[in-house]
């Protein structure tokens, strides 16, 4: 019933929200007469502010159009190379007509980055694919809000998700190297060690990005509600039914709206002090400066529904029973046969776990723990690396990613881009 109320509130408010907005402009187009007025840019600003606090955000667009390949500018062509009911797979196919660099091109490592499915739209690693296409060929997993999927394509739980991102690595190719970035690093790292206990071909690298691979870990805020509440209060409190105004209509979720509470309320105050300055911003004529709160806020606003039964499957797997590193994992492929996961049998794909040093979504420790799972991968193809002053955002976004945690990655695969 909470998801009606909180549509039917939506649907009440989005004509006071266009308001807004129109008023807004009306107090800051210089043709207009209210614009003369003395406090005309105060009003204006506080319309706007009124419109964005109150407007539903759509998804984003990647709007990667084109990078920088050695002092080449090459075009971006944004591809779906596979489509499944839950998720796509998408390529950034560069082009240029530089013969010479396109050669290049053709011989650089190819990388699947896999994006989180927890709340946010996989534009959130827009930054993490802008900066990998200036050396590799990229790939992204492209999760679909669970209220646009329809009831017959059945449910989505955890197997589901780690049976995908094994198709994708195999239609990638066995030369792809792989970037999990916070919740996947576990159904990741769960995928390749079934591919390598079955004896298939592992990616030739894995980089595993502030992820929660073992919990018990220098345990945050987010990890002790997950940890400290039982299965059935998040059965009984956050799983709602897609109301009818959508195509998954029926489907019970884990709602965006709802997310996008919990992760407000993790720092109340440092976004009312970022709204109160976008405020003044507007006031003052700082163009830039605004333009940076709403491209950040346009993407952080952004949030899809979760399938119901993936969202309770890690609960319970990640941060209630520890499966992973306890060892009693078991996770059921496309023909219902339940897998031990086993980390130990992966032998020939190298391993690089990276933390952020201020990280208070994903503990110290607990990425790195893949370290000590992974025994079966010689010390010589294992590495960790902490993001000094960085914190969760800033090891995939951002001038520490550019500077400190990408160089790293580069270097890693390059380094292990032959078997």
């Amino acid at each position: 019933m909470l998801y009606q109320i909180y549509e039917a509130n939506r649907a009440w408010i989005s004509p006071f929200s266009e308001f807004a907005s129109a008023a807004s402009k009306l107090y800051s187009n210089p043709l207009s007469f209210f614009a003369q007025m003395p406090s005309a840019p105060r009003v204006s600003a506080g319309f706007d502010l009124v419109h964005r606090l109150t407007k539903q955000y759509e998804k984003p667009e990647f709007n990667i159009n084109k990078v920088t390949v050695d002092g080449v500018e090459v075009v971006i062509q944004e591809q779906v190379v596979e489509a499944k009911p839950f998720c796509r797979l998408l390529r950034f196919k560069r082009f240029t007509d530089d013969a010479v660099m396109l050669n290049k091109m053709r011989d650089q490592p190819s990388v699947l980055v896999v994006a989180p499915l927890s709340g946010h739209h996989s534009t959130l690693l827009r930054d993490t694919v802008r900066t990998l296409l200036q050396d590799h060929k990229v790939y992204i997993t492209d999760w679909i809000d669970a209220r646009m999927v329809p009831t017959s394509e059945g449910a989505f739980h955890l197997d589901d998700y780690i049976n995908n991102v094994q198709d994708f690595i195999r239609t990638v190719g066995p030369d792809v190297h792989v970037i999990s970035v916070c919740q996947p690093t576990v159904p990741v790292l769960a995928a390749v060690s079934l591919m390598a206990s079955r004896g298939e071909t592992t990616p030739r690298s894995m980089t595993m990005m502030g992820g929660p691979i073992d919990a018990r870990k220098s345990p945050t805020a987010v990890n002790n509600l997950a940890m400290n509440k039982p299965y059935e209060w998040f059965e009984n409190n956050v799983i709602y039914h897609v109301p009818e105004n959508y195509a998954g209509a029926g489907r019970r979720v884990y709602p965006g709206f709802l997310q996008h509470t919990g992760f407000v309320a993790m720092n109340p105050d440092r976004h009312a002090t970022s709204h109160y300055d976008y405020f003044l911003d507007l006031v003052r004529g700082n163009d830039d400066s605004a333009g940076s709160h709403r491209e950040f806020y346009d993407e952080y606003n952004a949030v899809l529904d979760m399938p119901a039964e993936y969202y309770l499957d890690t609960i319970k797997t990640v941060f209630q029973d520890f499966a992973l590193v306890n060892g009693t994992w078991e996770v059921r492929n496309p023909k219902g046969k339940p897998e031990l996961v086993k980390p130990q049998d992966i032998k020939t794909t190298a391993l690089l776990t990276v933390e952020g040093e201020l990280d208070d979504i994903s503990g110290a420790g607990q990425t790195h723990s893949a370290q000590d799972l992974c025994s079966g991968i010689p010390k010589a193809r294992r590495k960790q690396y902490d993001v000094i002053g960085a914190g969760h955002y800033g090891i995939f976004a951002g001038r520490r990613w550019r500077e400190f945690a990408y160089p790293e990655i580069r270097s890693f695969i390059l380094a292990h881009n032959k078997k």
